[in-house]
C-alpha cells in the first residue's frame, strides 16, 4: 500500500512479522518490562515498523497563539481545554509523532493519535502506582493495529486506543481519558480565540501537511492487522465511540443532535480528513462531533468520546452496541 511504502521509505523502515512469545531479542530491547504479567497473547502483537521510538514523542512541545497561526482552518485538530487552558494539536503534526507528553492547566497529559485507527484520545499521565507524572513514547509494536504506548519509568505497555497498560508492572492499569474534540482549526478558534496551537519543534523535521498514508481510509480493508471484522458495516467506515456504543458518524451530520438516554452527540461542522489525499488540507470533508452527558444536576457536560474506525471498536470492544440509524 503506498502510504506504508511511504511511511517506511521515509523512516528507512521495513515491516516486521508477528511476534509469537517474547523472544530474547524482545527481552533484549525490553529489560525492565515485566513480561510474565500480561493480560494480552503476545502473538497479538506485531512491529509497525519503526523500533522503539522510531516514531519520536514531543516531549517539550511548543505552541503559538491561534491568533498568528497560518494552520490552514479546515485541517483537523485535537482541542483540548483543561481549568480555563486552551490548546489545539494539529493532526498534521501527530501524524508523524503520534504522542505528546504536556502539561495543561495544571494537569499533565498525553495527547495520542494513532493513523491507522485514526483515534485521537488525550489521557492524564498521573496513574495509581507510578511516581510523578511518567512520559510517554511509542513502542513501535501494534495490536489491532492500533499504537501500543510505553511510559519511560516501568517500559509497561499501554495500549493507545483503551489506556489500559497490556504487559509490565503495570498491567490492567487503565489512565484516566480526559475531554477532548476531533475538530477542524477554524472551529477551534470559534471556541478559544485567545487559545493556543501546537507548532512543529523543528518544521524541517518532517513533512507536517503532508499525509503519509494517502488513500487509507478510502482502503477496504485496515492494514497491519489480522483480526475479525465487522459484519454489519464497512470496517473502515467511521463511528463515534461513546464507552461501550458506537454511533455511525454520517448519522450524526444527518441528525445534527441525536441524544441516547443521557449522551448527547452533536454535529459540530466538518473538517479535512487527516488520512485522505497527500496534502491535508486538499482531504474531503467528515463530520467533527462533540459528546455530553447529563451530570447529577441535569446539566449536559463535555465527555470523552473517539472518532476511529469501526473495525477497532470491533477488535478492542467485540460485545459492544452498535447505533447505526436513528
Amino acid at each position: 500500500m503506498r502510504f506504508l511504502i511511504l511511511v517506511f521509505t521515509f523512516l528507512g523502515l521495513s515491516a516486521a512479522a508477528v511476534m509469537a512469545e517474547p523472544s530474547g531479542k524482545l527481552k533484549k530491547a525490553w529489560p525492565n518490562t515485566d513480561f510474565s504479567n500480561t493480560s494480552i497473547k503476545y502473538s497479538s502483537v506485531m512491529s509497525g515498523g519503526p523500533p522503539r521510538d522510531g516514531i519520536p514523542s514531543i516531549d517539550q512541545p511548543q505552541f503559538t497563539p491561534v491568533k498568528g497561526s497560518d494552520l490552514p482552518g479546515n485541517e483537523p485538530v485535537i482541542g483540548l481545554e483543561v481549568n480555563g487552558v486552551a490548546r489545539a494539536y494539529p493532526l498534521r503534526i501527530l501524524t508523524w509523532h503520534e504522542i505528546v507528553n504536556d502539561e495543561i492547566g495544571g494537569v499533565p497529559v498525553i495527547v495520542t493519535y494513532c493513523p491507522l485507527c485514526n483515534a485521537a484520545i488525550v489521557y492524564d499521565r498521573r496513574f495509581v502506582g507510578a511516581s510523578g507524572a511518567p512520559t510517554f513514547g511509542t513502542s513501535g509494536l501494534l495490536r489491532n493495529s492500533d499504537l501500543v504506548m510505553y511510559d519511560r519509568q516501568s517500559e509497561t505497555w499501554w495500549q493507545q486506543f483503551s489506556g489500559k497498560g497490556i504487559a509490565g508492572q503495570f498491567n490492567n492499569v487503565k489512565l484516566k481519558r480526559l475531554p477532548s474534540r476531533l475538530e477542524s482549526f477554524d472551529n477551534f478558534k470559534k471556541r478559544f480565540p485567545k487559545g493556543d496551537v501546537l507548532i512543529p519543534n523543528d518544521p524541517g523535521a518532517r513533512p507536517y501537511g503532508r499525509n503519509p498514508y494517502a488513500g487509507y481510509d478510502s482502503a477496504a480493508q485496515p492494514f497491519l492487522y489480522k483480526g475479525d471484522l465487522p459484519r454489519r458495516v464497512p470496517p473502515m467506515s467511521r463511528v463515534v465511540v461513546v464507552d461501550d456504543t458506537a454511533y455511525a458518524l454520517t448519522m450524526i451530520r444527518k441528525q445534527e443532535t441525536y441524544t441516547n438516554g443521557d449522551v448527547r452527540l452533536t454535529y459540530e461542522g466538518d473538517h479535512a480528513s487527516a488520512l485522505d489525499k497527500g496534502r491535508i488540507a486538499d482531504s474531503r470533508a467528515v463530520p467533527g462531533v462533540s459528546v455530553s452527558k447529563k451530570d447529577a444536576d441535569g446539566a449536559w457536560v463535555e465527555v470523552p468520546y473517539d472518532v476511529t474506525f469501526a473495525f477497532v471498536f470491533h477488535a478492542f470492544k467485540p460485545k459492544g452496541k452498535w447505533v447505526l440509524r436513528p
